[in-house]
């Protein structure tokens, strides 16, 4: 329950609605135990008035007598079905109350988690693979769900029934309630047990399900290198494979669950043979009536639910608390990327790194070593360098998706820190190298980088990345769904999209993270030419590991291996006669070749 009380909180929030259930469940269960009496009184009067309707046969008085006594059979009838309708209302109250709390609280809980989310730095997802991050708000808010809806709605009509049913038993006949609850303890724990099974075998299921999804997802999503490959019959025995394991644990589990309903029937007819052999001792001996026995009958079927869901109720807090667990694992995630003096304010555009050094948190690696340069306003910066020589790193931490392991970056002679992030961020535009798009329209995707933007700006920012006459080629423009993550574009076109979606925002700095990789060297130039004019007035960051991506740049640096080797412009950097002379030379040549 230690994991359980960080949902305390909403249970207090929502204690209005707790405490109307408690009620309602209250009265559910006095409507329910008066039929129960209704039938003893109804009984009782058969018993004891048989023998009087069969002195008069053969009399006029019979036919009266039988009138009266049927009378009185239907009016304790009548009242039993109202007192069905009447307990039926205050059941259905009950799942309006306790029921809809628990949805109410599944809705706070995964918004909760899913802004925290939001607040964690890069690192946190370079941790965590995706499918653990959509399980915790996913199956394990479902699984508290469990614990805050049917357990605690379980729970309480088990405490309730129990407080008012069996001392009412005890008044009636101590032995008798004793005897015909004596297996009940029996069943409870033999339901344990088995729904331990149960769950056990039904989450191995879900691991192979998970698995037989994910490798049928990888065999569509990968379906034209299996036909090049000619690899179809071998993903297919792969599937059968899998499939069957699948099966198996599903035939494992089918057995267990057999077991269930059998268990708690015989517990069950175990308890009502007790209660009539032990209740008819009584009858004889004088102590009870056959009305009794038959409302002991009744109460045992009563109590039978509840007590099996003792077992399943303790099942389900047990999930629960490790499926909460898990989500506080996650809530208890800080964001190390905070500002020290939460400034907002417009920036102009000056950049200075000064002897920065980055190390990955999550892995040791050392991507920056002692790295400086300066870019003045309205400058443009290009970062060349081969794969994995920190280029990417630069723009995420200017980004500030990381801090600096050591040393200072400035933005308009201010520490970086010091600025309000979100602020910070809304002034950048930033292009990555693994271009994301959403499953929406082009026009939305493009518009997706301001927070607020017209069909001008959007149009303008596909203009100028180039890509505004591919969209009017699509059958339906700018309206055009481009399918999960743009499947539906070419690698150059969703390229440019994220150009025109970092364009739109009018930032302050602009990042071109590896952004033209992968469109060809004629329409990188037309790009690039068209760029001029949105570079004006902007501090750009051209980042590249091609060296015709730096012809725009005031600045040139070249890193490799996280270090600063080479700086200066072009012709500096040519006249060097190093890394960069020779990084061109072979580009410029193999570009020839093609051409």
């Amino acid at each position: 329950m230690k994991e359980l009380s960080h949902l305390n909180k909403y249970l207090y929030k929502y204690k209005f609605y707790l405490i109307l259930g408690f009620i309602f469940i209250v009265l559910t269960n006095l409507f329910q135990i008066l039929p129960a009496q209704l039938v003893r009184h109804a009984i009782n009067l058969v018993t004891d008035n048989i023998y009087v309707f069969r002195l008069f046969d053969g009399m006029d008085l019979k036919n009266d007598f039988y009138a009266v006594f049927a009378s009185g059979i239907l009016v304790y009838a009548g009242l039993i079905v109202l007192m069905a309708f009447i307990r039926g209302f205050f059941l259905f109250l009950v799942r309006q109350t306790i029921i809809v709390v628990s949805r109410y609280i599944e809705f706070d809980l995964k918004n909760e988690i899913f802004n925290h989310y939001q607040t964690l730095p890069l690192s946190f997802y370079r941790r965590n693979n995706t499918g653990d991050i959509m399980n915790r708000i996913s199956e394990d808010v479902s699984k508290v769900r469990m614990y805050l809806g049917p357990s605690i709605m379980y729970g309480l009509n088990l405490f309730t029934l129990f407080i008012i049913l069996i001392p009412y038993m005890m008044t009636i006949n101590a032995k008798l309630t004793f005897y015909s609850l004596l297996p009940l303890p029996i069943l409870s724990f033999s339901i344990y047990f088995v729904n331990n099974l149960i769950n056990k075998r039904s989450e191995e299921i879900q691991i192979s399900q998970s698995g037989l999804s994910t490798f049928a997802q990888e065999a569509f999503s990968g379906i034209r290198v299996l036909k090049s490959f000619t690899r179809e019959p071998d993903s297919i025995r792969n599937f059968a494979k899998e499939s069957d394991n699948y099966k198996n644990k599903s035939l494992k589990l089918t057995k267990v669950q057999s077991m269930f309903f059998p268990l708690i029937m015989g517990l069950i007819g175990m308890s009502t043979i007790l209660t009539i052999y032990v209740g008819s001792t009584e009858v004889i001996k004088g102590n009870l009536t056959f009305g009794n026995i038959a409302e002991f009958v009744i109460y045992v079927n009563y109590l039978t639910w509840p007590v099996t869901s003792l077992g399943w109720i303790s099942s389900i807090i047990q999930r629960a608390a490790a499926s909460q667990k898990r989500i506080n694992q996650f809530l208890l995630e800080k964001n190390d990327i905070v500002s020290t003096k939460n400034l907002k304010e417009n920036l102009v555009g000056e950049l200075s790194f000064k002897q920065v050094t980055f190390d990955y948190p999550d892995s040791g690696i050392r991507a920056l070593d002692n790295i400086n340069f300066s870019i003045a306003p309205g400058e443009a910066l290009a970062i060349i360098g081969t794969t994995g020589s920190g280029k990417s790193t630069i723009a995420n931490l200017i980004s500030r998706l990381y801090d600096t392991t050591a040393g200072e970056i400035k933005i308009d002679n201010r520490p970086i820190n010091e600025y309000n992030v979100s602020n910070l961020r809304s002034q950048i535009g930033y292009v990555p190298q693994d271009v994301f798009l959403f499953s929406d329209t082009i026009f939305n995707n493009i518009g997706f980088g301001a927070k607020e933007y017209s069909e001008e700006k959007v149009l303008n920012a596909a203009k100028e990345a180039d890509i505004y006459q591919n969209i009017l080629d699509f059958p339906e423009g700018f309206k055009t769904k481009i399918g999960e993550r743009g499947i539906t574009l070419s690698g150059g076109q969703k390229q440019r999209v994220s150009i025109a979606r970092a364009i739109v925002r009018d930032p302050k700095i602009l990042i071109l993270d590896d952004a033209l990789s992968a469109v060809d060297t004629k329409t990188e130039n037309t790009i690039l030419n068209s760029m001029k004019k949105i570079m004006d007035g902007r501090t750009t960051i051209v980042i590249s590991h091609r060296v015709s991506s730096a012809k725009l740049a005031d600045k040139i640096i070249v890193l490799d291996e996280g270090k600063m080797i080479e700086q200066g412009t072009h012709e500096e950097l040519m006249q060097l006669n190093g890394v960069y002379k020779d990084l061109y030379d072979k580009q410029m040549t193999a570009e020839q070749v093609m051409e």
